[in-house]
C-alpha cells in the first residue's frame, strides 16, 4: 500500500533496498581494507590507498574508483590533514669551507646519482631527538639514518656511513645539504672526498634548493608520527626504523610511477623530471 502510495512498484522498493545494503556492504569492505593499511601507516593519503587496493578490490568485485575513495573516507572522516611543523636545525654561520650548488641544472636519470641529506627534529618527553637522513633523490630511498639526541657531524657521519654501506651503483655520485656545520666540517667532508662523492651544497637558504630531503622529513613526520611528542629517545628510535623500512618497502610514490622506493632504486629506466624550482612541486609531490 505505501509502495502504491509514493509511486513505487514492490519490485522496485526491494530493489532498492537490495542495491542499499550492497553500497553499504563495499564502502564497509573498502573502509576495512584502508584500515588495515593505516595500521602500518596512519596518515598515508587516498590516492596511494587506492592504487594499493585497487587490486584486492578488484577481486572482490568492488567497483571503488579514486573518487569514491575520497567520498568514503570524507564520510567516515578518514580523510588526512596535512599538518605544519618546522624547526630550524641548521647552523650556517661558522668559519668552515661551503661547496657550490651543484644540481641547479641537474636532471636525475638513474638512482645513486644525487643523494640529499638533512637533519631534522624530533620531540620526545626526556631529551631533544635529531635524525640525521640520506636520501636518494632519484628513488626517493632512505639510504642511511641516525637517530641520537645530538646534531654533532659524528652523528651526521654515521648516517652517510650507512648509506655507503648500502650503495649498489658504481657511478658518479653527488652529495647534496645544507650549508650546515656538519655537513661543512673536515670529518664530513673527507669521508665524501675518500669514496670520490663530488659536494654540493645549498646556496640562499631556500627549501626547494633540497627539496627532496625537506620532503622526506615530511613525510616521516606527517606519516609515521614522528611529529608527534613520543615518549623517549627508545621510542624514537623504534619508530623511526619501523617507519623507515615500511616507508622504503611499502609506500608507494606519485613521482616514482606508484613504485616503492625500494623497487624505484632496483631500476634505472623511469626518467624523473629536471631539478629546478619550476618543477619543484613535481619532486615535493613524493
Amino acid at each position: 500500500m505505501y509502495c502504491e502510495l509514493f509511486g513505487y512498484s514492490k519490485q522496485a522498493y526491494y530493489k532498492q533496498g537490495i542495491n542499499k545494503a550492497t553500497v553499504d556492504f563495499n564502502e564497509h569492505q573498502a573502509k576495512q581494507a584502508v584500515l588495515l593499511i593505516r595500521r602500518q601507516m596512519p596518515r598515508i593519503g587516498t590516492r596511494k590507498l587506492h592504487y594499493m587496493l585497487k587490486e584486492d578490490l578488484s577481486k572482490q568485485e568492488l567497483n571503488i574508483g579514486r573518487d569514491k575513495l575520497f567520498t568514503i573516507l570524507r564520510k567516515e572522516g578518514l580523510l588526512i590533514k596535512k599538518k605544519r611543523n618546522y624547526t630550524i636545525t641548521t647552523n650556517s654561520r661558522h668559519w668552515m669551507r661551503t661547496y657550490p650548488d651543484l644540481i641547479k641544472d641537474l636532471v636525475l636519470t638513474r638512482p645513486e646519482q644525487l643523494w640529499v641529506s638533512d637533519i631534522t627534529y624530533l620531540d620526545t618527553k626526556d631529551e631533544n631527538a635529531y635524525l640525521h637522513l640520506v636520501t636518494d633523490a632519484y628513488s626517493k630511498q632512505v639510504m642511511g639514518y641516525e637517530l641520537c639526541n645530538n646534531m654533532e657531524a659524528s652523528s651526521t657521519l654515521k648516517a652517510l656511513q650507512m648509506a655507503l654501506k648500502n650503495r649498489k651503483y658504481n657511478g658518479t655520485l653527488i652529495h647534496h645539504s645544507d650549508r650546515g656545520s656538519q655537513f661543512c666540517s673536515k670529518l664530513y667532508t673527507d669521508v665524501l672526498k675518500k669514496n670520490s662523492i663530488q659536494i654540493s651544497m645549498t646556496e640562499n637558504g631556500d627549501p626547494y634548493e633540497n627539496a627532496v630531503a625537506e620532503r622526506m622529513n615530511g613525510i616521516l613526520k606527517d606519516e609515521f608520527g614522528l611529529g608527534e611528542q613520543l615518549e623517549s629517545l627508545a621510542d624514537a628510535y623504534y619508530q623511526t626504523k619501523q617507519g623507515i623500512n615500511i616507508y622504503n618497502t611499502q609506500r608507494p610514490h606519485l613521482s616514482c610511477e606508484m613504485l616503492t622506493p625500494k623497487q624505484m632504486h632496483s631500476q634505472q629506466s623511469i626518467k624523473l623530471k629536471k631539478w629546478n624550482k619550476k618543477t619543484s612541486n613535481i619532486l615535493m609531490n613524493v
